[in-house]
């Protein structure tokens, strides 16, 4: 009987140990990059999820590429992944969407985000999305919306010159919320019963989180976010329906329009998803770009000049000095677009763009296996000395002369190929459109204490306080 026992127990430990080996040592038709899975199950997910306290590459990355080179495997919440800081590898990714890859995101993303969402989709459904969110932010939708984004920054920082200080993140979010959801749902914060914008809040602050689903955890409110916000966005579409608009004023109403279509191949759960979408990235992304070119232009007095000097330029070259930006006069912008190209190099605002092997790629002596996650790592290509000297340093100059229309092998803002960011010219309006305002109406200077801003780290910073005056008062 004991002899059976023991017989037992050295099976399962033969099992165990042949289990932990295969997991460490994952089957490859090829040569697998190096790394390591870290723990069965659990692999390296709590390095990954570690917040990065530096403005560098995170410390996860970061280790890994000096102990394994640019590209090296890992395995997250489950699933065996290939980390690519190869600026050759992130370009062939790109370029061979929908062929050797697509895009695909670990099922708590999918989670927090919705099944359905237009990151999730693939193919014709895919293109169908993109050309639906063109018609609200391409080009000839943005030199409409210009006039009011113009108003909005106006009236904002008129606003925050009265208060004692502000709180950059968060002010420019609320900015850029409020016109957002005017223009997609036309939501007003100020005659709404419901505080749209608190459910998203709750929904950032999760974000990036480790994803156990527990009352009192971060991802556990991020999903309450997100699940209160779905709700209204269903109530409101429930309400269109029954009173329909004779006129479109808003994305909604084209969405609607969309779905009421016989040989429409939109569904309620994907377009509900789709607002959701557009509503988070229209609006956080572009806070904390606009907050971070606030902060470097103020400890950049030269940049800050040249950009003065450029502004005001537009300014006397009008007829009416007191008339609205032209398309004309943003395209003509060309340090503005040189300090938002620097500011989102460094922002990183996206720390991470992942894809599936959809079959076995071979490249540079390695294999992806079929199947196997893919995180391209924006961060650590636009933080690379090789690429970028002092990396680390705002540097708007670098850009003088260079045309970027899109992404490069060195360039991924915003991502790449053909699922490169279809709010990338909204970003770059809104941003251009608000220095503009900022730097020929006012001066700042940020209080002491309150510049704790962080970047790029694996979250969502605030704590940049400033005081804002008009240039013809005195700062008190």
């Amino acid at each position: 009987m004991i002899s059976m026992g023991m017989c037992i127990g050295a099976f399962l430990v033969i099992i165990i140990i042949h289990w932990v080996y295969n997991w460490r040592n994952p089957r490859c038709n090829g040569k697998l990059p190096p790394g390591s899975m870290g723990w069965p199950l659990l692999g390296e997910t709590i390095q990954f999820f570690a917040p990065n306290t530096t403005s560098d590459i995170a410390p996860f990355v970061k280790d890994r590429m000096q102990r394994y080179g640019p590209i090296f495997r890992t395995s997250v919440v489950g699933r065996p992944v290939i980390v690519s800081t190869d600026p050759d590898l992130n370009y062939f990714i790109f370029q061979q969407e929908g062929q050797l890859f697509h895009s695909w995101y670990p099922d708590t993303f999918t989670e927090i985000f919705g099944r359905q969402n237009v990151g999730s989709l693939h193919g014709f459904m895919y293109k169908y999305l993109k050309n639906m969110v063109l018609n609200l932010f391409g080009p000839e939708s943005l030199k409409k919306m210009m006039p009011e984004v113009e108003e909005a920054a106006k009236n904002k920082l008129k606003r925050w010159s009265g208060q004692t200080s502000v709180e950059m993140k968060e002010a420019t979010a609320n900015m850029i919320f409020d016109l957002t959801a005017k223009k997609l749902i036309s939501y007003d914060s100020d005659n709404s019963s419901e505080n749209l914008r608190e459910s998203f809040v709750a929904f950032i602050q999760g974000l990036i989180s480790f994803p156990i689903d527990i009352p009192g955890t971060a991802y556990h409110k991020c999903l309450q976010g997100r699940k209160k916000a779905m709700k209204m966005l269903k109530t409101l579409l429930e309400e269109r329906r029954a009173k329909p608009r004779k006129e479109q004023t808003d994305f909604f109403d084209y969405v609607l329009e969309e779905l009421q279509r016989k040989d429409t191949i939109l569904t309620e759960a994907i377009a509900l998803d789709l607002m959701f979408v557009l509503l988070f990235a229209s609006f956080e992304t572009t806070s904390l770009a606009i907050t971070l070119a606030t902060k470097f232009l103020h400890d950049h007095p030269l940049a800050l000049k040249e950009l003065t000097e450029e502004h005001e330029a537009i300014i006397r070259r009008r007829e009416n000095p007191a008339s609205g930006l032209t398309w004309k006069e943003y395209k003509s912008m060309k340090f503005t677009f040189q300090v938002i190209n620097e500011t989102v190099r460094l922002a990183n605002i996206v720390p991470a763009i992942f894809r599936k092997a959809l079959r076995d790629v071979n490249f540079k002596g390695h294999t992806i296996p079929a199947g196997w996650a893919i995180m391209v790592c924006p961060p650590a290509v636009h933080l690379n000395p090789a690429k970028y000297q002092d990396p680390l340093e705002f540097n708007p100059w670098r850009w003088e002369g260079v045309e970027m229309n899109g992404a490069s092998r060195n360039f991924m803002a915003f991502g790449g190929g053909m699922r490169f960011c279809v709010g990338t010219d909204f970003t770059k309006v809104q941003m251009a459109v608000f220095l503009h305002s900022l730097v020929t109406k006012y001066r700042w200077e940020t209080i002491q204490g309150g510049d704790t801003l962080r970047t790029p780290g694996l979250q969502f910073p605030n704590g940049y306080h400033i005081r804002l005056s008009e240039k013809d008062e005195k700062i008190q």
